[in-house]
């Protein structure tokens, strides 16, 4: 689980905007981009080549 504070102060690495939790599937989105960023052990994973693509039409992330 992370913290309100550091959530309300990390932003997307490409775009710099606001990302969206999901604390039941541990990942941070980024709607702008569409990329979903992975949260391991509490930690954001905010590498843009490691991020999955959001696909809006179907909401599913694929890689």
């Amino acid at each position: 689980m992370m913290k309100q504070k550091l959530l309300d102060a990390i932003a997307c690495p490409k775009c710099f905007g606001k990302l969206d939790y999901n604390e039941q599937q541990q990942t941070l989105s980024c709607l702008n981009d569409q990329l979903i960023y992975t949260v391991v052990d509490g930690i954001a994973v905010l590498i843009e080549d490691e991020a999955k693509t959001l696909d809006l039409t179907n909401n599913k992330a694929t890689l």
